[in-house]
């Protein structure tokens, strides 16, 4: 894959990430906000995004939206678990949530 070829990718990542994210504040804050990982600050920010700031804003050369395990055992939980993948999700949701949410600097 050329270098062209992964910002292209990274841009349209960031567009799908920012368009499911402002549906998601529109539709449900509250299940956006704990979803995403967010604080309410930056879910006023996504909401109010206008179409023009959101393809600027998209069109960064960087991801956007990144992975939330910062800790090597929520990850390796999701993906080596070997009992009730029920009980594993809910378990990995309620150490997610203890996580902080992103914020403004």
């Amino acid at each position: 894959m050329t270098e062209a070829e992964i910002m292209s990718e990274i841009r349209d990542a960031n567009l799908s990430y920012l368009m499911l994210a402002q549906q998601m504040v529109r539709v449900d804050r509250a299940t956006a906000i704990f979803r995403l990982g967010i604080s309410k600050e930056i879910a006023d920010l996504l909401e109010n995004l206008s179409t023009a700031q959101t393809l600027k804003l998209s069109s960064m050369n960087m991801m956007l939206a990144r992975f939330r395990f910062e800790d090597s055992a929520i990850l390796g939980m999701l993906t080596d678990y070997k009992k009730n993948w029920a009980i594993t999700s809910a378990h990995s949701a309620i150490l997610m949530a203890g996580q902080p949410v992103e914020q403004i600097s």
